[in-house]
């Protein structure tokens, strides 16, 4: 695997000869003469000898040609087609060749690593996530040739260097209303272990898939939904294909304070429950926040003397009050 990205990496170095170790670009070439025994030689590539024998006649023409020696790897052939965006199949399959699996035609967790790395990307981070999109991967950690080879010409690059090129562009098409729409329901799919037959998401998963498609622009409520499903493991198994979908629906329509959220409305009963602990943790905190102004009114009360604090309205009457008092006693 190491010797093939090597070569995905340094496309100059040369695939070999069909001629095997002979050297095409200077021959020396012996023929015999009519009686002398004369040796004549030729330099260049295509060049042809004239030099007279010793009896005085001219030797005959020899024409040495330059053997064919195929093209280097990552170069074009004189006779590869190219399609109309200009890349190159042969290029295409040479590059998932470097990163396939030795006894399955796909790229799988190992080749993708080394993938990953060769295309500077953390195989967890949004690109990867938005490249698997564009590719229209079935599964997780896993690229078939068909796949492969289809994504590369959707996104019109034939090398690493063509990829890395194209994030910014992919990056941009995910904002697209549309687009990110059905990047997130493809995530929900992804994610799903196709070999065991899932049918929901795992809870851990789809709290690091929400995470992720959401990196470009996450709504506000997104933190929050996600401490609900951490803190409720025991309630949430799964996240249904529904429940998911869903929750873009709510992000949509439902405002950060949730006042016009309406469980008569067909929400998943998981949203119902969702925003019964939201509201009911929005007045913990705002108990916990009035509890602690009051106790900071109180220390600062507290430190206030009558030395250092003139007297408020309410106890200069109060004094007064009790002066007057004293007064009319005697």
């Amino acid at each position: 695997m190491g010797q093939c990205v090597t070569k995905c990496k340094n496309p100059t170095s040369s695939l070999g000869s069909k001629s095997g170790d002979k050297d095409g670009s200077s021959k020396s070439h012996h023929k015999k003469g009519g009686g002398g025994g004369h040796k004549e030689e030729t330099s260049g590539p295509c060049s042809k000898a004239t030099s007279e024998l010793s009896n005085g006649t001219k030797a005959l023409e020899v024409t040495v040609e330059t053997p064919v020696i195929p093209a280097v790897m990552g170069e074009l052939r004189k006779d590869e087609r190219l399609d109309e965006d200009g890349l190159s199949m042969r290029r295409i399959n040479e590059l998932f060749c470097c990163y396939k699996d030795e006894h399955e035609d796909a790229i799988l967790e190992e080749g993708m690593e080394s993938f990953c790395n060769d295309l500077c990307v953390d195989p967890a981070e949004f690109r990867v996530l938005v490249l698997a999109w564009k590719f229209q991967a079935a599964t997780m950690c896993k690229f078939t040739r068909k796949e492969f080879v289809e994504g590369c010409k959707a996104i019109r690059a034939d090398s690493l260097e063509g990829i890395c090129a194209s994030f910014p562009c992919m990056l941009l098409d995910a904002r697209g209303e549309e687009n990110f729409k059905d990047l997130y329901r493809f995530t929900f799919q992804f994610g799903l272990d196709a070999e065991e037959g899932q049918r929901s998401l795992q809870r851990d998963i789809a709290i690091a898939l929400w995470r992720l498609v959401f990196t470009q622009d996450a709504p506000a409520i997104l933190e929050h939904w996600l401490d609900f499903l951490a803190e409720n493991p025991s309630g949430i198994r799964g996240i249904s294909r529904d429940t998911w979908n869903m929750f873009l629906n709510f992000t949509q329509t439902i405002g950060p304070d949730l006042t016009n959220y309406s469980e008569d409305e067909a929400w998943p009963s998981l949203f119902d429950t969702f925003v019964e602990w939201e509201l009911e943790r929005r007045k913990k905190e705002e108990a916990k926040a009035l509890m602690a102004k009051e106790e900071e009114e109180a220390e600062e009360e507290g430190r206030c003397t009558e030395t250092e604090c003139p007297p408020t309205t309410e106890r200069l009457e109060t004094e007064g009050s009790r002066g007057s008092q004293t007064w009319g006693g005697h």
